[in-house]
């Protein structure tokens, strides 16, 4: 069973969808507009996000930007009309972890729910990251989140740590870009293949302050992460 934090400002897909996920076990407190909904997302402790994208008052893509500001880790399922890839992209740009097109089936909405909630269970030591990491001229501190170097500081987002942690687990390796995308989001897609390429592009900008690090692109392979000693 799931604790779903729910906002969909359609009446009679709410209806529908929160009927069928209590019917399968879960737990649903659903919101019809975006301020309301952030406002009840620090009250409770909740274990996955469906968001639609065009809500009232605050959107959706708004609203994931707070909640990852509250929790960095929690899943996040965006359902929404806005069916263009560039949309598909920033949601999961911004702190989505996954994004499903509407009209959708239900059925595909509960497989994603109980897929996240198998994967939350065991969580990888490599999402929470809760001491101070020291690496070439640069330091990460958890407690804000924030990549230093010198008097810069570079506010990252959860899956930019989690990218920066996996690289500096496999520092100086030839990592496959298929490996990277499963350890981060669980599956080989295109449209995260393409999010990952924008998350190594701002890493690469900010580590750029230290010419010993380099993330190298290894053609059709994937990428190498040169920390030198």
């Amino acid at each position: 069973m799931a604790k779903i934090f729910y906002v969909e400002d359609d009446h009679n897909l709410s209806f529908v969808v929160k009927d069928c996920l209590e019917i399968a076990g879960h737990q649903v407190h659903h919101f019809s507009k975006g301020d309301e909904a952030l406002k009840a997302f620090t009250k409770f402790d909740y274990e996955i996000c469906i968001l639609d994208v065009m809500l009232p008052n605050l959107d959706g893509f708004s609203l994931v930007k707070a909640i990852r500001d509250k929790n960095p880790h929690i899943p996040v399922i965006f359902v929404s009309a806005r069916v263009q890839i560039q949309d598909k992209l920033e949601g999961l740009q911004l702190g989505g972890d996954d994004y499903i097109f509407k009209p959708f089936s239900i059925e595909e909405l509960l497989l994603k729910v109980n897929i996240f909630m198998k994967r939350i269970k065991p969580q990888n030591d490599m999402i929470i990251v809760q001491e101070c990491i020291q690496f070439g001229s640069f330091r990460y501190d958890p407690d804000t989140m924030e990549l230093i170097h010198r008097s810069a500081k570079h506010r990252l987002t959860a899956r930019e740590v989690e990218l920066l942690v996996y690289f500096l687990k496999n520092k100086n390796k030839l990592i496959p870009r298929r490996d990277i995308l499963i350890a981060l989001w669980g599956k080989d897609d295109y449209f995260l293949g393409r999010s990952l390429d924008v998350f190594i592009s701002r890493l690469r900008k900010f580590l750029s302050a230290d010419p010993t690090i380099k993330i190298e692109n290894i053609p059709r392979v994937g990428f190498k992460f040169v920390l030198e000693a």
